[in-house]
């Protein structure tokens, strides 16, 4: 993928269009009920993970997961996409104030995989990652909590919101993972398939930025 240098700008612009309403029509294949939202991501090579919160600040919707840059709809001055009012689970959000936030991660280095005690799986923690600065956030360099998830594909590194940076290991049928930190930083993840446990050495966690797409209405 090839870096994407973009100038110190950032929008967000949400209308929410109730059926049967006339002004400014969303593009057909764009649902009814649909928040528009365009954002310069950081300037850095990577995929993009991109989540939708409450006002409380609970993940509803993972919008994009390690998506490309040309996943979305690239406008004259920003990338594009929607979300169609739905969360996770495709039911209808309440109306009310969301946001849109995410990352941009570069490609870690996984080590192949070893042979783990078991008792490391339970010793699995919430870890902290140092993110590289962002220039749209006035290059402060942010810190985020990191840990393991996984689902019926794979294991991966999610923000502790819930929000899928990175996939570690595509395997089904994983019946359990944990994340731990080594003194120099680096991270271990630690999975149990029913069988063996074993774990993969994660290094380069560092190259993540954060982004903020600010907050809009779901009517």
């Amino acid at each position: 993928m090839k870096p994407f240098l973009i100038p110190l700008l950032l929008a967000l612009s949400a209308v929410s269009f109730p059926r049967g309403g006339t002004a400014e029509q969303p593009a057909s294949d764009v649902p009814v009920r649909a928040v528009k939202i365009s954002f310069l991501p950081p300037p850095m090579e990577g995929t993009i993970s991109l989540g939708i919160y409450d006002k409380k600040g609970k993940l509803v919707r993972v919008l994009h997961r390690e998506a490309e840059i040309d996943d979305f709809t690239a406008g004259q001055d920003a990338l594009r996409t929607s979300w169609d009012g739905k969360d996770d689970a495709g039911e209808a959000a309440a109306a009310g104030t969301y946001s849109a936030r995410g990352f941009v991660v570069g490609d870690l280095n996984i080590g192949d995989p070893e042979e783990a005690p078991p008792d490391k799986l339970i010793s699995g923690e919430k870890v902290k990652v140092k993110l590289v600065a962002n220039p749209l956030n006035g290059d402060v360099r942010s810190t985020i909590g990191v840990t393991a998830g996984l689902d019926e594909d794979a294991s991966f590194l999610a923000a502790t919101d819930g929000l899928p940076l990175y996939t570690v290991d595509e395997a089904p049928g994983l019946m359990r993972v944990s994340l731990t930190q080594r003194p120099d930083r680096s991270l271990d993840l630690i999975e149990d398939d029913g069988d063996s446990v074993e774990q993969y050495h994660i290094t380069g966690v560092e190259k993540m930025m954060a982004f903020d797409c600010g907050e809009f209405e779901l009517k």
